[in-house]
């Protein structure tokens, strides 16, 4: 393999040279537990509360507000399980939509097995919520509305602001998985009407085992971690305190870098576009293409199997995802793609392309040149398709 080539960057994303810069005098040199009262605490206990500081600038929030996590998942969980126990006695109703990330679809359906009630809503066809039908789905008995704020696969944009101020206006609590929007869109709290909003540290190249959830002052949660008075006692354990400060620093990186860098990479993932749907016939991009993230692009290939796609792909070092990173392992179709209306057979062969720092444009025209053949070879090995082709029937991907 004389190329590597990573287009997979809503997996996760290589630490910043910054950030690892950063990190590492709190895992060599002061290494000290930040909860002692004695010297090799206090270092550490000032770089979290600097780190604190950093991260709020960074979501628009205050340090009160702030719950240090190990991951988005557990900022997911820690925001739908902690509201839906604490606001149990109002109502045992919650509302999400199918398109989730499966660390807000799984503790959803854990609520339901404790009892809780839990509305699906459903995308159209370019993987958007119906505003209405949130409405309408709203009972008295509603206590939480969890959305994401963009798709993992797709990169549709949720209209959050919008969602937020149906939630305030029936008094209901709003909470958003901000994962794959931090760093490549601007994030403020106090802009977007949520009340808990999670992030990751690991997708804004900042280390793994660190993110944070943004809970508003007087929302109440019920802790998943019990322990110590960590965290203002709402998430015990002692604090990873070379993780805080690489995610304070992956946000400052972020905060200075975001505009330019999100320009570059949205030419890049058009020019991609642009390329595939040029030289393979019968594609389609899925998602709302106005209403995206700036880096990704799902393509869906007719009669190309998914598994096959990416494995040719990695044989010419090209790294790209089918479906979630946390799915990769699975067989079963993107439950995104499902939602959305898409033939069984295109969320087979579809493929996430999710773009960063480091591409460039020659990666970008190597893909583009590398991808007819590939679809070729595999789409020869399908009779179905060489019937199609031969009698230059057009394709319906409706």
């Amino acid at each position: 393999m004389s190329k590597q080539i990573y287009f997979d960057h809503n997996a996760t994303t290589p630490v910043d040279g910054e950030v690892f810069q950063a990190m590492k005098p709190f895992l060599t040199e002061q290494w000290g537990n930040p909860s002692s009262i004695h010297w090799a605490g206090r270092g550490p206990h000032k770089a979290i509360d600097e780190a604190r500081d950093q991260i709020c600038e960074f979501l628009g929030c205050s340090s009160v507000e702030l719950v240090i996590t190990s991951s988005g998942s557990e900022g997911d969980n820690l925001a739908i399980k902690g509201v839906a126990y604490a606001k149990k006695k109002k109502g045992n109703h919650i509302i999400t939509t199918k398109v989730e990330h499966p660390a807000v679809l799984n503790p959803c359906k854990f609520l339901e097995r404790e009892g809780f009630k839990v509305t699906y809503l459903g995308v159209d066809k370019d993987g958007m919520l119906d505003l209405d039908e949130l409405r309408s789905a709203i009972t008295p008995e509603t206590t939480l509305i969890t959305t994401m704020f963009a798709n993992n696969e797709t990169g549709v944009v949720f209209p959050i602001k919008e969602i937020g101020a149906i939630a305030r206006e029936h008094k209901i609590t709003f909470h958003t998985d901000a994962v794959q929007s931090a760093g490549k869109i601007p994030i403020n709290v106090a802009d977007l009407n949520v009340d808990l909003l999670s992030i990751s540290g690991h997708k804004l190249y900042g280390p793994k085992g660190v993110g944070a959830l943004f809970v508003k002052r007087g929302v109440r949660i019920v802790p998943l971690i019990h322990g110590g008075h960590h965290e203002r006692n709402r998430r015990g354990g002692t604090e990873n305190v070379a993780g805080i400060v690489g995610l304070a620093k992956a946000c400052e990186v972020a905060m200075r870098d975001m505009a330019g860098e999100s320009a570059r990479v949205a030419k890049l993932r058009d020019r991609l576009e642009k390329g595939l749907l040029e030289g393979i016939p019968a594609l389609r991009i899925n998602g709302k293409r106005d209403s995206r993230i700036p880096n990704t692009a799902n393509v869906a290939f007719d009669f190309v199997e998914g598994e096959s796609l990416l494995l040719s792909m990695d044989m010419l070092g090209i790294a790209a995802a089918s479906g979630s990173a946390c799915t990769s392992g699975s067989l079963e179709s993107s439950h995104v793609l499902n939602a959305m209306g898409v033939k069984a057979e295109l969320t087979h062969g579809s493929v996430r392309f999710s773009l960063g720092r480091s591409n460039t444009e020659e990666e970008v025209d190597y893909l583009i040149k590398e991808m007819p053949s590939i679809v070729e070879r595999i789409r020869g090995m399908s009779p179905l398709w060489d019937t199609k082709a031969q009698k230059g029937i057009e394709l319906d991907f409706d």
